[in-house]
């Protein structure tokens, strides 16, 4: 099931002002509470049998997620289109705001590349990818540090916070927030030197679950910090964002992590949408080269985040309009997706 736009935010804001979440319920065009809104919108909603039919079963489905995921945490990987369409980016802050009104708990891990390759294109650094990992020298770290939990996180959680909810920009260096091992890359016998590129290994839960207990989102910028107490502990290292939002979910235990990316969902050989895979069936179709090439650390990092105990881990379409709110309200009590938005992973 997939809802519209209007229908969400005006079913999740009817609920929402009638329940015990820690926010105000949305606003809409106007302050004016919900029983004074015009007659056209009301009207629109309700013009017909099929239509006063529909918006009960959305309301109910809705519901019925809510009841399920209220006070359980949710982590989303933001990053790709979602980002950098400033359009998306504006629904993706509002979907935000909404589910934190309904009682969710939102981390946010975002991504930045195309900020990050831009930037160092005016300072005139050098970068090179290896296995899907960004080659990070000192000077490359030091950029990706600057756009990263600078600019970027900035933008993310002010957008938040004008939507109407409640955000904290942090990076991982903040209170320890995640620390790291230097990651190689290449295999065991063939290892490449990945410079200054971190594994996390410490997620400071204590801290995200200080701020979600307030009603403020953290948004976290995947720049970390060696390990407390080791040689490394001053070294400024870049994290894959995937990687890092699969970490903080898994030690978390979140209900849901969502990666949004450019990509629709898992595509079986005939290019037909997936909708729900186990990390069994992801092994089958690794196996047999169904899921091949960029695809494979996609739903290697959902798997990760599976095993380590989140209930279910989303690949999702970024490019979709309130893909979040989408994925999050549309599966009902089973919490499974709209089934139209990507992938979902689960044991």
């Amino acid at each position: 099931m997939k809802f519209s736009a209007s229908s969400i935010i005006l079913l999740a804001a009817t609920i929402a002002s009638t329940s015990h979440a820690f926010a105000p319920s949305i606003s809409s065009s106007s302050s004016l509470p919900l029983h004074q809104k015009s007659v056209s919108t009301s009207t629109s909603l309700f013009s017909s049998d099929s239509s006063s039919s529909s918006f009960a079963e959305n309301a109910i489905t809705i519901a019925s997620s809510i009841s399920s995921l209220a006070g359980q945490t949710v982590v989303v990987k933001y990053g790709g289109n979602a980002m950098t369409t400033p359009e998306l980016a504006t629904l993706f802050c509002q979907d935000v705001a909404t589910l934190q009104k309904l009682g969710l708990r939102i981390v946010v891990v975002h991504g930045g590349g195309p900020m990050i390759n831009a930037m160092l294109e005016k300072v005139g650094v050098e970068s090179r990818f290896e296995g899907g990992m960004r080659v990070s020298t000192e000077e490359v770290v030091d950029v990706a540090a600057m756009v990263l939990s600078g600019t970027v996180n900035k933008n993310i959680s002010s957008g938040i916070s004008q939507a109407g909810g409640r955000a904290l920009g942090l990076s991982g260096r903040d209170d320890a927030l995640l620390q790291c091992e230097k990651l190689w890359g290449g295999s065991e016998n063939d290892k490449i030197d990945l410079g200054n590129v971190g594994q996390v290994k410490v997620v400071n839960t204590d801290l995200i679950n200080q701020l979600l207990d307030a009603g403020i989102s953290p948004v976290i910028a995947p720049i970390g910090m060696g390990c407390k107490g080791q040689e490394d502990e001053s070294v400024v290292y870049n994290i894959n964002a995937d990687v890092a939002a699969g970490r903080i979910a898994g030690e978390l235990k979140a209900a849901r992590v969502l990666f949004l990316t450019d990509i629709a969902g898992v595509l079986d050989k005939e290019m037909t949408l997936l909708k729900s895979l186990s990390c069994d069936d992801i092994d089958d179709l690794i196996g047999d080269e169904t899921i091949t090439g960029g695809m494979i650390p996609k739903v290697t990092y959902a798997t990760d985040a599976v095993k380590l105990g989140v209930q279910g881990a989303f690949i999702t379409d970024g490019r979709v309009p309130h893909a979040l709110l989408n994925e999050i309200l549309a599966g009902g009590e089973n919490g499974l997706g709209s089934g139209e938005g990507g992938t979902v992973v689960t044991l």
